[in-house]
């Protein structure tokens, strides 16, 4: 893509990166509030059936997941105009749904600078190997790449590990005030979890929020993954890598059923969300319509989704993802001979 229209691209979308202080407060409105009301059906219906509350837990999970968007929306700066007003939200939604939110704020950002950039993977994003770093693996490390991406642990234990560990501590490099903020909400949550379960009860809220928080991490990992692993996904070395072809090759528009598309606050359109990060959620379907070049993005479906749980491996020379039973014979021969 050329220079002229890579500016003509981001001058079509930049109107679409104003946010609405209506649109946000409705959001907040329609997905706080109903996250409510569904968890405390679910805690009526435990009285009736546990089998009637987790469904009601799925619920509620449904809107933990937009909530996330709201939270994600916020440490973007693009929720609200206002700087502060970000930082609360985003705080409040990050106790809610158990993400800090400097801490993710920064290595989220990480994420977009170098999202498809071969030489600067690692931080807030899906652990990829090439195959030829595969091969050149030692054995141990093989087998902890292979148990990552197995779906059994990146979707079950991943959302544990990811609430119980991963957000709950700073990293090293954290600056003081992304520190603090990880420490009050996690002081919040204690504080929160507290009150809940002298109200409600441990094994309640064992049973009502643990499935909650563990569905909502389970469907989060999963939009997370498919919308950068599939098929043709863009990867490329520093010295080739192009921040807007990573944004519409690297990112596919994920075409769900409205309703799922309600839940999800359109993060289906993720590869107009990584070309501007600063379009609210609620704007994104609506620049994806009013500019075509967008509309060229990979699209993938429901169904057509579930092709990447394939998918562990990326072929740098041939700009695809493979599968593990596709490199076998390399492993068998010389190392020498892979390269």
């Amino acid at each position: 893509m050329s220079k002229e229209k890579i500016a003509q691209l981001r001058k079509t979308v930049s109107p679409f990166e104003k946010a609405d202080v209506k649109s946000s407060i409705r959001q907040m409105i329609n997905t706080i509030l109903p996250f409510l009301l569904a968890w405390f059906l679910a805690y009526q219906a435990l009285q009736i059936s546990v089998w009637l509350a987790i469904p009601l837990a799925i619920v509620a999970a449904g809107f933990v997941v937009r909530m996330f968007i709201i939270f994600h929306d916020c440490t973007h700066g693009s929720f609200f105009k206002n700087k502060k007003a970000n930082a609360i939200v985003g705080t409040i939604t990050g106790i809610l749904t158990l993400f800090p939110y400097e801490k993710w704020k920064r290595e989220h950002s990480i994420h977009h600078a170098s999202s498809g950039n071969l030489d600067k993977r690692g931080v807030g994003d899906i652990w990829v190997m090439t195959i030829e770093e595969y091969i050149e693996a030692s054995k141990w490390t093989r087998l902890k790449y292979r148990l990552y991406r197995n779906p059994l642990v990146m979707f079950g234990l991943g959302p544990l590990l990811l609430i119980l560990v991963v957000s709950r501590f700073n990293r090293k490099d954290a600056r003081k005030k992304e520190r603090i903020n990880t420490h009050v909400i996690n002081a919040s949550l204690i504080v929160l979890y507290a009150i809940m379960i002298y109200f409600v009860g441990w094994q309640a809220f064992l049973i009502i929020q643990g499935t909650t928080m563990f569905t909502a991490g389970v469907l989060g990992i999963w939009l997370f993954y498919v919308q950068h692993t599939f098929e043709d996904s863009y990867f490329e070395d520093e010295s080739e890598w192009d921040y807007v072809k990573a944004a519409i090759e690297g990112s596919s528009y994920y075409e769900l059923p409205k309703v799922l598309q309600w839940v999800t606050g359109n993060i289906g359109f993720h590869h107009v969300h990584h070309l501007s990060p600063r379009v609210p959620n609620y704007n994104l379907e609506k620049a994806h319509t009013a500019t075509p070049p967008l509309q060229k993005a990979t699209t993938i479906g429901l169904f057509s989704s579930l092709k990447s749980l394939r998918y562990k491996l990326y072929d740098a020379k041939n700009k695809t993802f493979v599968t593990f039973g596709e490199i076998k014979h390399l492993l068998r021969e010389p190392k020498t001979s892979a390269m």
